[in-house]
């Protein structure tokens, strides 16, 4: 049992706030991956997750990443991306469980590996060119994605964002 079930054995459903990273993970075809995730359902996201007691936010990104993706990520070749904080954070799990989110985002094109389904929080794994992002994002990794996207093309957050 991690960190945060063994928390929420004490305190219940209350709103508490987290840490977590999440990895903006570049091919070199200008592709990222994203995972379908199993919540929120059917929504794309970036392969991350939450940090357990002990870890650094890098950690936590090659853990997480390696859990949902199967991809050996290079710790030294994680790159700060941003820290996404506030009221677009909060989160309600499928068991009642709320949180607000700090979410520091990382790039890396340094990889091995081949993506694959390795835990239970994946539906699918896909490379997607920047403007074949879908628009059914995980809401707490809407604002990442677009900000990466925007640098990388000079675009503007679409306005139904």
């Amino acid at each position: 049992m991690g960190y945060i079930e063994e928390l929420r054995k004490i305190i219940g459903h209350r709103c508490i706030s987290l840490t977590g990273s999440v990895v903006i993970i570049k091919d070199g075809k200008g592709r990222i991956l994203l995972q379908k995730r199993t919540h929120p359902k059917g929504r794309w996201g970036l392969p991350g997750g939450l940090m357990e007691l002990g870890e650094s936010c890098e950690e936590t990104a090659v853990r997480e990443v390696r859990e949902e993706t199967s991809l050996d990520v290079d710790i030294d070749s994680l790159e700060l991306f941003g820290v996404y904080s506030g009221k677009d954070y909060f989160c309600t799990g499928e068991t009642g469980d709320e949180w607000y989110v700090v979410v520091i985002a990382y790039t890396c094109d340094n990889y091995s590996g081949e993506p694959k389904i390795s835990d239970g929080e994946s539906e699918e794994l896909r490379w997607f060119l920047p403007d074949e992002i879908p628009d059914s994002l995980a809401n707490s990794h809407r604002r990442i994605i677009w900000d990466y996207i925007g640098k990388q093309r000079n675009y503007d957050l679409p306005a139904h964002w």
